[in-house]
């Protein structure tokens, strides 16, 4: 409303040369996300146990029954320096990367390794509608990446271009045809415009993160691209208690205007699995019913469950 009146008063002042294009209409999931609030009741639906070690989820991408989600293997953790070296505050660490393809039963059907050398950390991805895009980085914050384009078809992976930064998850600005990247926890946002064969310009690849205002109460881990050119983040903080010994992990999902990267919607989610995890510890996935949302879950590692919860609109 605020910046309507703005525009508006702007027009009226200075003159208006042309009606501006009027933004996409929000998709249906957009409007069950921007209901949801603290007091939103949920119901587990359902709990999968995934039968392989799945070692530590990023991100999640669900295509009819399949389910797409990124994963760390930590071989060696990464050990911070007493003071930064060359601008990092830790070692790299050794791992790999993977992207684990399940059906609806949790079973496995492709474990797809990506990345390499020290670059073994996949974040949140992707889906355009033909592609998944998927960021892997360093798992160190202001390193580099490289952005895979997969078919989820085939499964054939190619590089489509590469990042000085740490880039944790991507999404996809259909309308606006291009990729956001964000970069360690959300603290900075890039906007990489995609060229009509799918690729980047180089000269958009230098060009500087995106001001934004965001809240910090969480870290974003996973995003998607929604109709209406929104993206829906998930992601958590933990907090301690001052002289109680004890903590606590808040979950949040939030919804971002891509017009102007503004917050739409923030809203915590009070889900938590038997292990104490919140449920946005790690990926998570909405998707919308006749009446509310359905929301996927994997908040824990290694042994993962796959939890599947609904919510219902007000009234």
């Amino acid at each position: 409303m605020l910046r309507s009146f703005a525009m508006t008063a702007v027009c009226l002042l200075a003159g208006c040369a042309a009606t501006p294009t009027p933004r996409p209409e929000a998709s249906v999931l957009a409007d069950r996300i921007m209901q949801l609030d603290r007091a939103t009741q949920w119901r587990a639906v359902t709990q999968t146990a995934i039968p392989f070690d799945t070692h530590h989820p990023q991100g999640m991408v669900r295509i009819g029954d399949q389910t797409f989600f990124t994963s760390v293997e930590i071989i060696r953790p990464t050990q911070r320096h007493s003071q930064p070296i060359e601008g990092m505050d830790r070692d790299a660490g050794e791992g790999r990367g993977h992207l684990f393809l399940i059906g609806a039963d949790g079973a496995l059907q492709a474990d797809i390794p990506l990345g390499e050398g020290d670059i073994y950390h996949p974040g949140g991805l992707d889906f355009d509608g033909s592609w998944l895009w998927v960021p892997v980085a360093e798992y160190r914050p202001n390193s580099r990446s490289i952005i895979y384009r997969i078919n989820p078809s085939t499964r054939e992976v190619s590089e489509a271009f590469r990042v000085p930064d740490h880039i944790g998850a991507i999404a996809v600005d259909r309308e606006g045809r291009a990729l956001i990247g964000v970069s360690w926890g959300g603290s900075r946002i890039y906007r990489w415009p995609l060229q009509p064969d799918g690729s980047v310009a180089a000269a958009d690849l230098t060009a500087p993160p995106i001001s934004h205002a965001r809240s910090h109460y969480i870290s974003w881990q996973d995003c998607h691209g929604l109709d209406g050119r929104m993206m829906a983040c998930t992601g958590l903080a933990n907090y301690s208690l001052p002289g109680a010994g004890s903590s606590f992990s808040l979950g949040s999902v939030e919804l971002i205007d891509l017009s102007d990267f503004l917050p739409l919607w923030q809203t915590p989610i009070l889900l938590w699995s038997p292990s104490g995890r919140s449920m946005l510890q790690n990926p998570a996935w909405f998707e919308a019913t006749d009446d509310g949302l359905r929301a996927w879950f994997m908040p824990d590692d290694d042994q993962s469950v796959l939890y599947t919860y609904e919510s219902a609109s007000p009234g």
